[in-house]
């Protein structure tokens, strides 16, 4: 009976484990909450009809009976250095280029870096022995921390024994303890039930719980963890920071999301700084980003200073939150017909400015936060991106509210809406939505764009309002006499306007492409696509296979524009903007071959005066030449301007010649 009832067990708990896994790590839950409680009311039950079969790493084993007298200290092998920081990409680039020189110097071949979010919560160490559980410690001052094994042990995410096959010896892992959103807004609203006050925010709640004395108030609350590194450790074979995140996820270790590997720090940036608009989808707070050396033999020559190490730096963005109420939801039609809630807020500052609105990105979104009007929200700015809602208070919530229901049908244009593929945007598929048409209108006239100086967004909503513009080519059409009634218009303002939009025909195939709002194509791309199809006709002509060898295109871009061009729609603009006489090809002085810079590759670094990035790199395929991300044995000159990059260190080791700003415009104008 015993063997069988332990047979049993052991089933039960690999199962629990399992799923633990599945929920914790892998973010892909198999069971419901209900059926994983009932997995766990089955395994406590069969362990108290056989107490001798309980063991420490059983799931029922993670709170403890009685409180710790009191927390003791730890010293841990290695210190926990904290890390430095910037806010500037600039200061990043710098950091960049010192690491790149120390190296160097040692020959130890290529770094890659590694981006990773930097968690809002608590540093912990967890020390396993033979794939055991047996200390959780607070980083402290970094060389002496708190013991709280006790604690660590409620939190669901943290594996009581690795599940892996051959487990180290002995690893000491680091990481975050960290709470989220949704969690948050629960426990308030327990403790709001219970009338005791509210938690600020997760870090507060993070740091309080996990010193708690009393391990079985510390279970109460949802407390979650992610690895981020290593320090001592017997018997691991991972030999870099990307390698060793593979392993703890695969010993049931959660890893933070979103974490990848650059070849180039300047890679590194742009992703990161793209990165920062996709953070508000996550359910728990980031203050920005850790960047680190992949290679653990390379971080280990770089070393560290007394308080921090030199092969890693947090790059962050100042943060900043406001509390306020939720005055109504409404929606706004993009031009690719995508519907977006938007919050109307009751006016608060925030940053120094007075917030009146907040993007609430998507109708999935506004049900996961279960936003509703009259809610009390926190609303957060981080870095340059517009206020989105972080959290309802829900523990303020006095009455029932209305649940906000996305539109069913386009609230310009009456059409029924329809849900993308992926599940997440509910769409307009009007293309001749009034809404959709001034969006579209709008990006047309930008500055990089058609260009067209004196188009401003009021004077397109009065453009379609009065049914002058319905698309692109009713620009061309238009005349003074009609424009000088519209409001701040003058004949002078008027004749103008007619001027730049007739200036605007002759911008050429690779500005005209981008303009037209096809869905992944923007500048570098409508340039890329130019180079090889360089009138229209060529384009129109061209197959998916065709599409898609082009360098840096791809299948997915290749078909999006393929899709475009052959549709009614494309068609349709297209023609109009035949007939309206607007150059569809690439000027013979621009096209490949022709031109001052003709078989040159330029690549542009740092800030120049006299020219954005795009209007540099613009400047470089007018002339003919080819303008670049990345610099190569094959680039001819690195255009470097102010704050220069980590691309200007690698121009000089590879001997690419590099040039100033003035010298920039001698190449443009046919010099030398």
């Amino acid at each position: 009976m015993t063997t069988s009832a332990a047979r049993q067990i052991e089933r039960l708990r690999e199962q629990i484990r399992h799923h633990d896994r599945k929920y914790y790590v892998e973010a892909a839950p198999e069971i419901s909450d209900r059926d994983y409680d009932r997995l766990l009311t089955d395994l406590r039950a069969l362990e108290e009809k056989h107490p001798e079969l309980v063991a420490a790493d059983s799931p029922t084993q993670r709170v403890g009976d009685e409180p710790v007298p009191e927390l003791e200290s730890v010293r841990h092998r290695l210190p926990m250095l904290s890390i430095d920081n910037t806010y500037s990409a600039a200061d990043l680039a710098t950091w960049g280029r010192r690491v790149e020189k120390l190296l160097e110097e040692s020959d130890s071949g290529p770094i890659e870096w590694v981006l990773e979010l930097k968690i809002d919560g608590v540093a912990v160490s967890l020390t396993y022995e033979h794939g055991l559980l047996v200390l959780g410690a607070t980083r402290g001052n970094g060389t002496v921390g708190d013991d709280i094994t006790h604690n660590v042990r409620t939190i669901h995410g943290v594996p009581l024994r690795l599940v892996i096959d051959e487990p180290p010896e002995r690893i000491e892992v680091r990481g975050e303890v960290y709470m989220t959103n949704s969690d948050l807004v629960t426990l308030n609203q327990q403790q709001a039930e219970a009338g005791l006050a509210p938690f600020a925010n997760t870090r507060n709640v993070a740091a309080g719980s996990i010193r708690l004395l009393d391990p079985r108030e510390c279970s109460g609350r949802p407390l979650r963890f992610f690895c981020h590194g290593v320090g001592d450790a017997t018997g691991l074979g991972a030999a870099s920071q990307s390698e060793l995140l593979a392993w703890a996820q695969q010993a049931g270790l959660p890893v933070a999301p979103l974490t990848r590997t650059f070849a180039s720090l300047d890679a590194l940036v742009e992703h990161g700084t793209s990165l920062i608009e996709e953070l508000h989808s996550l359910d728990f707070e980031v203050d920005g980003f850790v960047v680190k050396v992949n290679r653990f033999d390379q971080q280990r020559q770089l070393g560290t200073t007394a308080k921090s190490p030199r092969w890693a730096i947090a790059w962050k963005f100042e943060k900043f939150e406001a509390t306020t109420k939720l005055a109504g939801i409404r929606v706004q039609v993009g031009r690719g017909g995508t519907v977006t809630p938007v919050a109307d807020l009751e006016p608060v500052e925030l940053a120094g400015t007075i917030v009146r609105r907040a993007s609430l990105h998507n109708a999935d979104e506004v049900a996961r936060k279960d936003v509703r009007v009259g809610d009390v929200l926190v609303v957060e700015k981080a870095g340059k991106v517009i206020p989105h809602v972080v959290r309802v208070e829900k523990h303020l919530r006095k009455h029932e509210l209305e649940p906000w229901s996305p539109p069913t049908e386009c609230p310009e244009c009456g059409t029924p809406l329809e849900r993308d593929p992926e599940g997440v945007f509910i769409r307009c598929p009007d293309v001749d939505c009034p809404a959709r048409c001034r969006e579209r209108l709008k990006f047309f006239a930008s500055r990089g764009a058609m260009d067209i100086e004196g188009l401003g967004d009021k004077l397109v909503e009065q453009l379609v309002a009065t049914g002058l513009v319905k698309d692109y080519a009713d620009l061309y059409a238009l005349s003074a006499a009609q424009l000088e009634p519209l409001e701040r218009m003058g004949e002078k303002s008027a004749q103008a306007l007619v001027t730049q939009i007739a200036a605007s025909r002759s911008r050429g195939l690779i500005r005209m492409l981008n303009a037209l709002g096809i869905r992944h194509v923007g500048p570098r791309v409508a340039s890329l696509l130019c180079r090889r199809f360089p009138s229209l006709d060529q384009l129109r002509a061209a197959t998916v296979d065709e599409l898609s060898a082009v360098e840096d295109i791809g299948p997915v871009i290749a078909a999006s524009v393929h899709e475009w061009l052959a549709s009614s729609y494309g068609k349709r603009v297209l023609h109009g903007l035949e007939q309206a006489g607007v150059a569809l090809d690439v000027p013979e002085s621009e096209r490949v071959g022709e031109g001052p810079l003709a078989g040159k590759t330029l690549v542009v670094t740092g800030s120049l005066a006299g020219f954005s990035r795009q209007e540099a790199e613009e400047a470089i395929r007018k002339a003919g030449g080819r303008a670049s991300g990345s610099v190569s044995k094959k680039t001819d000159y690195v255009v470097a301007g102010d704050e220069a990059g980590s691309k200007l260190e690698k121009a000089t080791k590879l001997g690419v010649k590099v040039i100033d700003e003035a010298a920039f415009r001698v190449l443009l104008a046919g010099g030398n």
